[in-house]
C-alpha cells in the first residue's frame, strides 16, 4: 500500500482536517491544526508531504521519526502540529486496513468507557450555577470552569474573592459527588497562584489546569508545593521532552493534546513518561471529531488514564458542528458521563466528506481575542 495524495479542509468553527489517500482505497483522516493558525499549519503539512507521497502509509512509527528529526529545526507547535494530523491519519489508515479500532493496535483496551467532563460557563452566580446543574443533568460526573475572566499580573482582593464565589457557586450546585476542574488558562503569576489556590482548598477541586504560562513552567514547582490541590498542564507542551520538567515537578495530570504534541504515537509515550512518574492523563481536546476520536483511541489503552476533555458542548462557535461532520455520530453518544469504547475500525468514525467539503468552501478566519489590562499593555487570555 501506498500513499498517493491528501485533502486539507478549513472547517468551521476553527478546525483544520486532513485526509490520506492511499492505492488501495483506504483514506485516513486527521486533524492537524494551532487555533487561530489553520493556515500557517496547512502549509507546514503540505511541505511534509514532499516526503510522504509514494511511502508506505502503514510504516508509522518510521515516517514520525523523519518528520520530526529529519530536519535540522525541530519541534514547537506548528511543526508537531501538522506532525500529528499526519499520525492520526496513519494510524487510521493501519486501523482500517486491519479492520480493528487503533487501540487494539496500541495493545488493546484497557477500560471499556472513558470518562468526560463538560465545560461550565455564565457572567452570573446563578448562570454559572444554572449551567453547571444543566451539565450534571445529563448524567456527567464532572464538570470544568474558567473562574476568572482578564486578571492583572497581581490582581485585587474583590477579584480574588469573586474568583472564590464562583468556584463556590458551581461546587454548592453540583454537590460532593461531582468533579469541579478549574482551567486558569495560564492567566496567573506564580505569585497569584501561590495566594489564590490554597483559599480554593476547601473546594476539593479536581485539579487546577495551566496557572501559569508555558514559558514559566520552572515556577510550576513551587506552585505545586503551595497547595493541596492536584496541578494540571500540558496544552501547550509539544512532545516528551517539553514534559521532562513538569512531571519531575511534581504535577498530578498531564494534559498533552493529540493533535498538538506529535499524535497518537508522541502522546502515548507522554503518557508512558507520566506513568512512570506517578502522574495521571488527562488529554486536552477542545477541537472537532477526529481529535476526538483519536484521543479516545488512546484513552482506551493508556491506563494511567483519568478524565477526557470533548467539545460536544464546550461553546467555542457553534458546538454542534462536531456531530454534522460525522455520518453517524451515535459513538460519541455519552452514558452516565462516560462514552462507551468505539468499535469501529481505524479511529472508530465516519467523516462526512459532503459537509467537510461545503464547511470548506465557507472556510474560517477564526483567530483569539487579544485582551489589554488597564494599563493597556497586553494581557493573557
Amino acid at each position: 500500500m501506498k500513499i498517493t495524495g491528501y485533502e486539507l479542509f478549513l472547517v468551521e468553527p476553527r478546525w483544520l482536517f486532513l485526509r490520506i489517500d492511499t492505492d488501495e482505497g483506504i483514506a485516513g483522516w486527521g486533524e492537524p491544526i494551532v487555533e487561530g493558525k489553520a493556515r500557517t499549519v496547512a502549509q507546514c503539512v503540505e511541505e511534509m508531504f514532499d516526503y510522504l507521497i509514494g511511502q508506505d502509509p502503514t510504516r508509522i512509527e518510521e515516517h514520525w521519526q523523519v518528520l520530526a528529526k529529519g530536519g535540522f529545526y525541530r519541534g514547537g507547535a506548528v511543526l508537531n502540529s501538522a506532525l500529528a494530523g499526519i499520525d492520526q491519519a496513519l494510524w487510521d489508515i493501519a486501523g482500517k486496513a486491519l479492520g480493528v479500532p487503533v487501540h487494539q493496535l496500541l495493545g488493546g483496551h484497557v477500560r471499556d468507557r472513558v470518562r468526560i467532563y463538560g465545560w461550565v460557563g455564565g457572567e452570573t452566580l446563578q448562570e454559572l450555577a444554572e449551567s453547571a446543574a444543566e451539565q450534571v443533568a445529563k448524567g456527567l460526573t464532572a464538570v470544568k470552569m474558567n473562574p476568572c475572566g482578564q486578571l492583572e499580573p497581581l490582581d485585587t482582593p474583590a477579584t480574588i474573592n469573586a474568583m472564590v464565589a464562583r468556584v463556590a457557586a458551581v461546587r454548592e450546585a453540583v454537590g460532593p459527588e461531582c468533579d469541579v476542574a478549574l482551567d486558569f488558562h495560564g492567566r496567573f503569576s506564580g505569585a497569584m497562584s501561590r495566594r489564590v489556590l490554597p483559599l480554593l482548598e476547601p473546594l476539593l477541586p479536581m485539579f487546577v489546569e495551566e496557572p501559569v504560562l508555558p514559558e514559566f513552567t520552572q515556577d510550576l514547582g513551587a506552585v505545586v508545593r503551595s497547595t493541596s490541590i492536584p496541578i494540571a498542564t500540558g496544552e501547550r507542551l509539544y512532545s516528551r521532552w517539553d514534559f521532562r520538567s513538569v512531571l519531575s515537578d511534581g504535577i498530578a495530570v498531564a494534559q498533552p493534546d493529540i493533535s498538538h504534541a506529535g499524535g497518537i504515537s508522541e502522546t502515548r509515550r507522554i503518557a508512558a513518561m507520566a506513568e512512570a512518574h506517578d502522574v495521571l492523563v488527562a488529554p486536552h481536546c477542545p477541537l472537532g471529531p477526529i481529535a476526538l476520536a483519536a484521543s479516545l483511541q488512546l484513552d482506551l489503552a493508556v491506563p494511567n488514564f483519568l478524565i477526557q476533555e470533548q467539545a460536544l458542548g464546550i461553546g467555542y462557535g457553534d458546538s454542534s458542528g462536531l456531530l454534522n461532520y460525522l455520518l453517524d455520530p451515535s459513538p460519541f453518544t455519552p452514558e452516565a458521563g462516560y462514552i462507551p469504547r468505539l468499535t469501529g475500525p481505524g479511529l472508530g468514525i465516519t467523516i462526512d466528506e459532503d459537509a467537510v467539503r461545503a464547511a470548506a468552501e465557507r472556510g474560517h478566519s477564526w483567530r483569539n481575542p487579544v485582551w489589554r489590562n488597564a494599563d493597556g499593555s497586553l494581557a493573557a487570555w
